[in-house]
């Protein structure tokens, strides 16, 4: 560890050298009053010698400290407001990476995650930082931005005690900070206002503290004003985790607890399960157990994500750890279980997490059906990263066998099918995401129906319900109009309009979550130009007037093509998959009607013309009789034919009509 001197040595570097002071009238320039680029002037940078020290405290971070030296915190956010990047700095200004090691995104480590700029996972580091001439250790954990994986912010604020809100200072207050900071209230933390990119032209910090006192309801008065990529206001952030995040509570010497809060699986090790020490003291060799499975393993391996795995001999309580155990079935050690040790079992588990409630269904198939049981094996070492994820097995005759998957959102489900792809080297066909309808059949009983093939024939069913959200919208007042039309089209219900600041509003609806599985996103992003943002959350199931939509192909139904849609809908959607199977069926010895029906009635109909032999090209005169007798044989053959006959629907055409689902539905 440094000597006295070193350690006042290296709190003076932190707190007068570094180019990272809180803002103020001498240091702040309005943008447009210098040069272009100009905003923020950093003051001196830090000398060499000076982050040699910096980093030799960093690099005790494996040295025990007392538990009211512990901060738990996570960093909360709307998406790309620059939590990845204040993240990138705490490790960076603690000396826990080597500059040499350092890359933007740190700890996004998904290749899918760089190349979209989004964060899909949480990711926890341990830090030191040196405070009054006291070693603090410092948990941080970061989260994702984006609605749909809300699940793991809810994860990740549950083994904290404190959170930065990082607010972009020249966008405001937008919809997922507001929902961030309600799962923060909920989970009773400590909440720290950061406004982020303060160096940014466009920038208007003040304006923003006057928002999140507004919208939010949190004093600003002493928000810290940073830039998390010039290096503004790093030590301002450090120096308020430690004097406002609460320490954990010392509770080393009652039973194990330790909530897991995250794992995965390793090919090598198995199952690797992080989680935070909440009761007791966990051991290099102890015999664990964990509650909810009730099976016991000796762990192998117990250490620190800082942010890479590093081993320690133990763990107390109020700290964030990794375990191996060489646990081989992913079934064994699910997020929000309890571990305890097996000899002193704790009396009761802790609360863990609740449950997700999956919003979007698809179908996922293998292209070749030999991949079925790698696809299996894949998801269900994929659930354990990804808690929310949830499956079950689906045959269709079209597609052959595979399986029914849940998903929080669209984007979830499109990050899911990437990481299926990329990381277990499958190749999948998706159907066109669905919701979970709810059918009251006559005898009075409920069904549940993500499947259209699934749903009650109508003479056994008295109504159908859908899942409906309450959906909030956070605009410029220059694009009310286009959002609201936007929602009206979509079978929207308009309840509440409020302007939160002069120049921002907030537009509140209720509609069929079905709507909104669709393009409804992108829409509101183009007709906004990029400016809105939104938030949704599911209300309940509301009665509508849904019917199924079937298709038949010479007569019979395919069933793979079914959907369940609104009666408004129905011609419209009808009209297009008959046109589109039109142009991919390819002609066949008879004529191939193509319907669209609901029930017995049809709605929409093409059809592809036969191809037609020239029976009449060996007759080069001769009596008309002749020639009516060829054409009678012909036509003969032809309605035999068409009897017997049967239409082969090409794999690409259920795959150009599954993506002319998601665009028409």
């Amino acid at each position: 560890m440094a000597g006295a001197a070193d350690l006042c040595r290296l709190n003076l570097v932190l707190s007068s050298n570094t180019p990272n002071r809180l803002l103020t009238a001498a240091n702040f320039t309005r943008p447009g009053s210098l040069a272009a680029g100009a905003g923020v002037q950093p003051k001196s940078a830090p000398s060499d010698t000076d982050l040699e020290f910096v980093a030799r405290a960093g690099k005790d971070r494996l040295l025990k400290v007392p538990s009211s030296n512990i901060r738990n915190f996570s960093i909360i956010a709307h998406i790309d407001h620059g939590k990845s990047t204040l993240a990138d700095k705490l490790l960076q200004m603690t000396g826990t990476v080597e500059s040499r090691e350092m890359k933007a995104q740190f700890l996004d480590n998904m290749d899918l995650e760089r190349e979209r700029g989004i964060t899909i996972k949480l990711q926890a580091a341990r830090m030191r930082f040196m405070y009054n001439n006291e070693a603090y250790c410092l948990n941080l954990i970061d989260t994702p931005g984006h609605v749909d994986f809300s699940y793991e912010v809810s994860r990740s604020l549950a083994a904290c005690e404190g959170a930065l809100l990082v607010v972009d200072a020249s966008q405001g207050v937008e919809a997922q900070t507001l929902a961030n900071v309600y799962l923060a209230l909920e989970n009773n933390l400590e909440i720290i206002p950061v406004l982020n990119k303060i160096d940014l032209p466009g920038a208007d910090p003040e304006r923003v503290s006057r928002e999140i006192e507004e919208v939010v309801g949190l004093d600003c008065s002493d928000a810290i004003y940073c830039s998390a990529k010039e290096g503004i206001g790093i030590n301002e952030i450090l120096s308020a985790i430690v004097q406002k995040i609460p320490p954990p509570q010392d509770t080393a010497e009652r039973p194990l607890r330790a909530l897991i809060f995250d794992s995965y699986y390793d090919a090598y090790r198995g199952v690797i399960v992080y989680f935070r020490v909440i009761d007791g003291t966990i051991r290099k060799g102890d015999r664990i157990m964990f509650m909810a499975s009730k099976k016991d393993y000796y762990a192998d391996e117990v250490g620190v994500l800082s942010p890479n795995q590093l081993q320690v001999n133990q763990l107390n309580a109020g700290e964030v750890g990794y375990l191996s155990a060489s646990i081989r079935s992913v079934a064994d050690a699910r997020v929000g279980d309890t571990i305890t040790h097996y000899s002193r079992k704790a009396e009761e588990s802790l609360p863990g997490y609740k449950e997700a409630t999956p919003m979007v269904f698809c179908g996922l198939f293998p292209v070749d059906a030999d991949q079925f049981t790698e696809l299996r094996d894949a998801l269900e070492k994929l659930q354990l990263n990804d808690a929310a994820l949830k499956f079950e097995p689906e045959t269709s005759s079209a597609m052959g066998f595979g399986f029914r998957c849940g998903f929080l959102g669209l984007l979830h489900m499109e990050i899911v099918q990437e990481r299926l792809e990329r990381e277990y080297n499958l190749s999948l066909i998706t159907t066109a995401p669905s919701v979970v309808y709810r059918v009251n059949c006559v005898n009075g009983d409920t069904v549940e129906c993500s499947n259209p093939s699934l749903l009650p024939e109508p003479g056994s069913r008295r109504s159908i319900e859908e899942p409906y959200v309450k959906i909030e919208m956070l605009t410029p007042k220059d694009y009310i109009g286009a959002l609201m039309e936007l929602a009206q089209d979509r079978r929207g219900e308009f309840k509440e309009l409020k302007f939160i600041t002069e120049i921002r509003a907030s537009i509140i609806y209720e509609l069929p979550l079905a709507e909104m599985v669709g393009d409804f996103f992108d829409q509101l992003k183009s007709r906004s130009k990029g400016y809105a943002s939104m938030e949704y959350s599911f209300i309940g199931y509301k009665e509508s007037d849904l019917i199924k939509l079937d298709i038949q192909i010479n007569g019979d139904p395919v069933e793979p093509l079914s959907t369940i849609v609104h009666k408004d809908k129905a011609y419209a959607v009808g009209r297009a998959l008959t046109q589109k199977l039109k142009e991919l069926i390819p002609r066949q010895m008879f004529k191939v009607p193509i319907q669209a029906c609901i029930g017995s009635k049809v709605i929409a109909s093409e059809a592809i013309s036969a191809i037609r032999k020239d029976v009449l090209a060996k007759c080069y005169g001769g009596d008309i009789t002749r020639k009516k007798k060829l054409l009678r044989k012909q036509a003969e053959g032809k309605k035999r034919m068409k009897a017997i006959g049967r239409v082969d629907v090409p794999q690409e055409a259920f795959m150009a009509v599954l993506k002319l689902e998601k665009e028409v539905l």
